[in-house]
């Protein structure tokens, strides 16, 4: 009895004694087994996680060169729209921007009616991509870029072409389009050792190829990731996948763990040398990632400036505090009225910050004026954009602001260098003119003479008839009128003034300087037909400026006729209505030698001209005082030989007041 007492006392204590062992085996062997496949996995999570990393550094390099090549555009175009920039200058910065981006196949210049000013291709042709309405006034234009398509050479080579409008006065005056080869895109924006381990392509959302790289073969469809391309009007995908295959167990886990086992603590010490060298290294880069932003940002010309949610000031950089004259420890952390805001603009500031609470941000910037804090007011031109957190979240609003004081001073002298060129110009025409004017002045000063050597013959002869001493009274006054009508007309067109626009009858206008038009086409026996329309819409003008373009492309009218044989001369204007515009056209119709298409290119061209004695200004002069008044002046072959010059006003239209 005891004995078995004793034997159902030690099994319990023998069956723990074996169960506990083999459960440590067990686990030894299950960590044996656990421990490869979890390797084979964190592997293949960490080869994904480093593919996505990758695939976005790749993405984000391509979407920064393409952006960067579109501001580089939005510059050349904004000089274009100013005018600032010759078609042969924006020529070559075109090639420059495609010799030194080799993923540009061409870059080419349109008009309004989408014609090829100019392009780095051979071939020039029209423009097949949606255009903007050249009537409409656009605000807000920004880049828009379209579906790639084939270039017909290849089935697989796609071009992708963007389009950058130019705005001329709140007018579309064409476009730049920027083609670029999506197969360039991929062998020039994407590194060596990217592709090496992937490969890559450009898909859109249906799956259909437009562009491939595989120069380390063929992915095996383990390691793949898309990075969506978000371009102006398209998306496109770049999709990464992976040559690498997925990591195999080792065959011999027990040799694995005797490996691991030994070399653990060695693996361990070099794991912890090379992190700390590696710490050490991303904290080196890091302090030198930030000494070289906050020497750039210290370097900058243009000033910046952080605010948060509330308005608050949070940062300045070094150029914006120079720009203001305050200290950045003046100014940070105030919330606004600020400093450095002009008295005399207190309201306009306080309403664009409360559009910039409620969110509303002007795109394209507004001009302003701050005051320095020696009382010295600076005209400035403030970019707001907002400030983006990294997860995404808006903290604040960020601002780019631009000391335009230098721009004005020089717009200010253009202004007035233009001016002068204008009183030069009616000057010169004046001393043209000036033996027939003298010539139409004798008429009526010789008439005054008469009447009045009349009127005295019948005073000393005693005859007392008023009738006839008030006919010569009258006809002396009339002559003295006219004569005093020539010299104002002359003195109002030379003398210097500031350009003022105001309602105009043009026909009216034509009409009043259709006698120093006589005068010019007397000398050469130039009939002249002048053939107005039934009606005759105002328009908003400078009087002065349209009276110089009539009597400069008369002038050179008449001249162009001096070898055309007397029965064929004909000087014509006629004014034409342009329904389909709004607009009103005058047309100045010769018959003399034309133009050759040599010498249309420079037609245009300051100091070009085909005179010996000309100086190749007025021209140039007509067009800029046309496109001062929002029109255009063209030229064209006359079917019945001569050149036909041709300038279009915008109709003025009165003002509807509201229904009360």
């Amino acid at each position: 009895m005891m004995k078995k007492f004793y034997q159902t006392q030690r099994w319990p204590n023998q069956k723990w004694r074996w169960i506990l062992p083999i459960l440590l085996v067990s686990l030894f062997l299950a960590t044996l087994i656990w421990l490869p496949w979890q390797a084979q996995r964190m592997e293949a999570n960490e080869r994904q996680e480093q593919l996505i990393a990758d695939t976005l550094w790749v993405e984000q390099a391509i979407q920064f060169q393409l952006n960067r090549n579109d501001e580089m555009l939005r510059q050349v175009g904004a000089e274009i729209s100013a005018m600032k920039l010759p078609v042969d200058a924006a020529l070559r910065r075109f090639t420059g921007l495609v010799e030194n981006n080799h993923e540009i196949e061409r870059i080419s210049w349109y008009d309004q009616f989408d014609h090829v000013v100019t392009t780095t291709s051979t071939l020039r042709e029209r423009s097949t991509l949606p255009h903007f309405e050249s009537g409409v006034p656009e605000i807000d234009l920004k880049t828009r870029c379209y579906p790639p398509v084939s270039d017909g050479n290849s089935a697989i080579a796609y071009q992708l072409s963007c389009q950058i409008p130019l705005i001329h006065e709140k007018r579309y005056a064409g476009s730049i389009v920027i083609n670029y080869k999506l197969k360039g895109i991929l062998d020039e924006l994407v590194p060596w050792w990217f592709a090496h381990d992937n490969q890559i392509t450009l898909v859109d959302s249906d799956d259909n190829v437009f562009a491939d790289r595989a120069a380390g073969g063929i992915g095996k469809n383990v390691y793949i990731h898309n990075r969506t391309l978000d371009l102006p009007g398209i998306t496109l995908i770049l999709r990464t996948n992976s040559i690498k295959s997925e990591p195999k167990l080792l065959a011999n886990l027990l040799v694995l763990m005797v490996i691991v086992l030994s070399l653990g603590l060695i693996w361990s010490l070099i794991a912890l040398w090379r992190d700390i060298n590696r710490r050490l290294a991303a904290e080196g880069a890091l302090r030198q990632q930030v000494t070289f932003r906050t020497a750039m940002e210290n370097s900058l010309v243009t000033g910046l400036r952080a605010r948060d949610m509330q308005g608050r000031l949070t940062y300045i950089n070094p150029a914006f505090s120079r720009m203001i004259g305050y200290p950045p420890e003046e100014i940070v952390g105030r919330l606004p009225p600020m400093p450095y805001w002009a008295p005399e603009a207190l309201e306009e500031y306080k309403q664009r910050f409360t559009q910039l609470l409620a969110g509303s941000v002007p795109q394209d910037g507004f001009e302003t004026i701050y005051q320095r804090a020696d009382g010295q007011r600076i005209p400035v031109l403030v970019y707001e954009s907002p400030l983006i957190a990294e997860s995404g979240e808006q903290t604040g609003w960020m601002s780019s602001i631009l000391d335009i004081s230098e721009l004005k001073h020089a717009q200010e002298l253009s202004r007035q260098q233009e001016e002068k060129l204008h009183a030069s110009a009616r000057l010169a025409t004046m001393g043209e003119i000036a033996s027939m004017l003298a010539h139409e002045l004798n008429q009526p000063l010789a008439a005054i003479s008469s009447y009045t050597t009349g009127a005295i013959n019948l005073l000393e002869a005693g005859d007392s008839d008023k009738v006839l001493l008030q006919s010569a009274m009258s006809k002396v006054h009339a002559q003295a009128q006219r004569a005093g009508q020539i010299i104002r007309s002359v003195h109002e067109f030379v003398k210097k003034r500031e350009p003022s626009r105001e309602q105009v009858d043009l026909c009216e206008l034509i009409q009043s300087v259709m006698p120093l038009i006589e005068l010019q086409a007397q000398s050469s026996y130039i009939p002249i037909q002048w053939l107005p329309p039934r009606q005759s819409p105002k328009v908003l003008a400078d009087q002065v400026l349209i009276e110089q373009v009539l009597l400069n492309l008369t002038r050179n009218a008449i001249e162009s006729m001096q070898d055309t044989p007397p029965a064929r001369r004909s000087l014509r204007i006629q004014v034409q209505l342009d329904l389909a515009l709004d607009a009103i056209a005058v047309e100045v119709i010769d018959r003399g030698h034309g133009i050759s298409s040599s010498i249309a290119e420079q037609l245009f061209s300051p100091f070009f001209s085909t005179k010996a004695s000309g100086m190749g200004m007025g021209l140039n002069i007509c067009r800029t005082a046309i496109e001062f008044h929002g029109g255009k002046l063209t030229h064209s072959d006359n079917p019945g030989g001569g050149t036909i010059f041709r300038f279009v006003l915008p109709t003025f239209h009165e003002p509807v007041s509201p229904a009360m």
